[in-house]
Formats: C-alpha cells, sequence, structure tokens
C-alpha cells in the first residue's frame, strides 16, 4: 500500500532558503527543457516563470533534500500538458487592430505579404534534428528530452510523467523509432 504524501509546513524563512538553494540552481535547465517543449523563447520563459511560481506555491508539498529537479521537471511537464491542452481547444485569435495598423501604416510595402510556403521551406532547411524532434508527439518528444538530453534515469523519469516505468521504456523505445525513422534520409545525405 502506497503511502499518501505528507504536507509540511515550513517557515517563510524556510521556504526561501528551499527556494533559493534547491530550486533556483536548476533554471537554466528548466528553461532548456522548456524551450525544447515550446520552441519560443517567450512561450519558454512563461513556462519557467510559471513553474517557479508554483514551486513556491506548493512548495510544503517537497521533501527538503530530495530530487528537486525532478520535482520541478514534473510541474513544468504538468504545466506543460495542461496548457498545450487548454489552447488546442481554443480557436486561433488575431488582433485586427494590429493587423489593420500594420497593412493601413505608410512604411509597409507591397512585398510585405509573403508566400508562407517559401518561409516554410526557408525553416525546414535549418535544424533537420531540431524539426524532427519537434514533429514528434509531446510525449515522445518529452521521453527523448529528459533522458537522452537532460540524462534522466528512468525511475526518475516515472516520477516526472507520473507513468509506469515499463511504459517509460516502451515509449522511450518507440519515440527513438520515430526519431531515427525521421532522420534516416537527412543521415543518408551526410554519408551514415
Amino acid at each position: 500500500m502506497e503511502e499518501s504524501p505528507t504536507k509540511n509546513n515550513y517557515s517563510t524563512r524556510v521556504k526561501d532558503k528551499i527556494f533559493n538553494e534547491e530550486f533556483m540552481p536548476h533554471i537554466r535547465a528548466m528553461y532548456n527543457f522548456a524551450h525544447r517543449l515550446t520552441y519560443d523563447e517567450d512561450d519558454a520563459k512563461d513556462l519557467v516563470q510559471d513553474t517557479f511560481m508554483k514551486s513556491y506555491r506548493f512548495i510544503n508539498s517537497f521533501h527538503q533534500g530530495t530530487n528537486a529537479k525532478a520535482w520541478l521537471f514534473r510541474i513544468m511537464k504538468n504545466s506543460f500538458i495542461n496548457d498545450f491542452r487548454k489552447k488546442s481547444k481554443q480557436p486561433t485569435k488575431v488582433d485586427y487592430q494590429e493587423v489593420e495598423g500594420y497593412y493601413n501604416s505608410e512604411g509597409t510595402q507591397k512585398s510585405a505579404t509573403t508566400d508562407l510556403r517559401i518561409d516554410t521551406v526557408k525553416n525546414l532547411i535549418g535544424d533537420e534534428i531540431t524539426n524532427a524532434l519537434a514533429s514528434l508527439d509531446v510525449d515522445f518528444r518529452t521521453v527523448i528530452i529528459l533522458c537522452d538530453l537532460e540524462g534522466f534515469t528512468y525511475e526518475e523519469m516515472a516520477k516526472i510523467l507520473d507513468i509506469p516505468i515499463g511504459t517509460v521504456r516502451s515509449r522511450l523505445h518507440r519515440a527513438r523509432n520515430l526519431l531515427k525513422e525521421k532522420l534516416q534520409s537527412y543521415a543518408q545525405s551526410m554519408g551514415y
């Protein structure tokens, strides 16, 4: 039978100490993870800020001296998935005043409207590995990032993702195979 998690009752001074000494040293790793999830600098910064705000808010759930990095990654992963689900259910929003203001300004040239297909192809020519990783489903991308880029163990990943360790292993195996398929032609063109 699993023990129910106990809440701590830290003083403000202890909370601040835990936050500064156990959480803040991981801010760079958190930003890197957030950027790999979102592929947008501003969204990554927002996700890190949201994660650290939640970590302080729920600091009584953290047991001092345990793996703070894994705890923070779990908060971030949950925040990202919740936000992703919320955004996917909302219709796309356009600020018509901003668009109208841009096209009505005197500095706008006729060539300002570009062929989006050309822009898309230009972006695809960039880092093939990043593009292949970004094209993976969020569950597969997350396990690749946590294991191969961040170096978490299967046990830590199971706790972060809140899934059984067998699911971690199978998801990672499947994610690596999908990534391999996506990069096969690129590898051949590079002589591998």
